[in-house]
């Protein structure tokens, strides 16, 4: 049996430096301070929380790195616990009041709280400096830029769609909002569309139109993919919305550093539009929770940590006084303060149960219409429409069956 074997609580984050290094160097501090592990931490691809059901994962585990739009379907199949029941009230406070943009109310619903914003991001410009000298601000400037540079998008998987929310919401359109996990009376009677026409179809023209120029298969690339080709080649020298990953903030002796920049704006001083991101850390309806847990999980989110602890082993990290140090910052090509007035506005997505499902196939009419040789937008938003409210439908079902109200 290893160490590990014996820990007191698995958890489960994703397979990056971002989402592991930083959570498994502070369960070893503590171990080594107190003579027994305390978390073992287990990775999986960014994409296994897509496949894998999480009230599947939430029985096998005690924490689970999560994103926000999986809350629906994990309050519908009582697989968290609220953390109002097991974390200190001053402790969600302060995160609460701490972290920067809407990280922290993103994973608020019911009017509980499910998990604690561990790691905050949203969508922002990245560029390679050195291949493209005037960065575009605009969405007009971006489109000029990908006549006569390597211009990407972000298309593969969820993507598509949430460039194209962004988009939207740029141009004055954002995406229309529900209850986090609403009832089934608020999911059936919503009439609300969930885009703007005339917004949406200015967006998915400009998608269109940026698709034209792409640099050979880039579409298929997941951020991280699209990231690593854009610091190791020079194919890809500006790409308008990506989720921002400090981690290529900075170079190696075989690559190139990325400079980020906030999301372009639909004229110049406007709002730029974004999707927030980031990770939760939450705790399965499984875990005994106790209060070496509740220490641990509350050290994660404290100003020091988050200052120092985190960004030093490849984190990025949620709170407000990390996103403004002198020292994170310098060493990271000033990659928060760059960023930050795009997460500060970034939209929150729905939460109700089968949103990431209806979001996956939003994504691929979207990443179809953008790619494909036949052009018929008002189809493609239509058919998005349609399978929203059919997302409503089926997720009002599923709360009159018996899930959470």
């Amino acid at each position: 049996m290893t160490n590990l074997d014996q820990a007191a609580f698995r958890g489960l984050t994703w397979d990056h430096p971002r989402g592991t290094n930083a959570l498994r160097a502070a369960a070893k501090e503590w171990q080594s301070a107190n003579g027994a592990p305390l978390i073992a931490w287990d990775a999986q691809p960014l994409e296994g929380f897509e496949s894998a059901p999480i009230d599947e994962l939430a029985a096998r585990y005690d924490l689970l790195v999560m994103d926000h739009p999986h809350l629906g379907d994990a309050i519908a199949a009582n697989a968290l616990q609220p953390l109002d029941d097991v974390m200190p009230a001053e402790l969600l406070r302060d995160v609460a009041e701490h972290t920067v943009g809407p990280s922290a109310d993103s994973y608020v619903a019911e009017g509980r709280t499910w998990a604690l914003p561990l790691d905050a991001a949203t969508q922002v410009a990245a560029v390679r400096d050195d291949l493209v000298a005037d960065i575009p601000a605009t969405w007009a400037a971006v489109v000029e830029l990908s006549r006569s540079a390597p211009v990407a998008q972000s298309l593969a998987g969820p993507h598509a769609f949430l460039t194209l929310c962004s988009l939207a919401a740029a141009f004055g359109g954002t995406p229309a909002s529900l209850p986090p996990t609403p009832n089934s009376a608020a999911l059936e009677s919503d009439e609300a569309p969930l885009f703007d026409r005339e917004t949406t179809l200015l967006a998915l023209e400009t998608m269109r139109e940026l698709a034209t120029n792409l640099p050979s298969k880039s579409e298929a690339l997941n951020p991280i993919g699209l990231l690593e080709r854009m610091r190791a080649t020079d194919d890809i020298g500006f790409i308008p919305l990506i989720f921002g990953y400090v981690n290529y903030s900075t170079a190696d002796q075989n690559s190139r550093s990325i400079e980020f920049r906030d999301a372009p704006s639909a004229r110049t001083g406007g709002e730029p539009g974004s999707v927030i991101g980031g990770t939760g850390v939450a705790v399965s309806t499984r875990t005994n929770v106790t209060p070496e847990l509740v220490s641990h999980l509350g050290q994660l989110l404290s100003a020091g940590t988050q200052e120092s602890f985190i960004p030093a082993h490849d984190g990025q990290p949620s709170r407000d006084s990390a996103w403004e140090s002198d020292s994170v910052n310098e060493s990271t090509r000033e990659f928060y303060r760059s960023t930050r007035r795009t997460i500060e506005s970034s939209w929150v997505r729905p939460r109700f149960p089968g949103y990431t499902a209806f979001q996956s196939k939003a994504s691929d009419l979207v990443r179809t219409a953008v790619l494909a040789r036949e052009w018929k937008p008002a189809r493609v938003i239509d058919r998005i429409e349609i399978a929203y409210r059919q997302a409503l439908r089926d997720a009002a079902s599923l709360v009159k069956e018996g899930v959470r109200q």
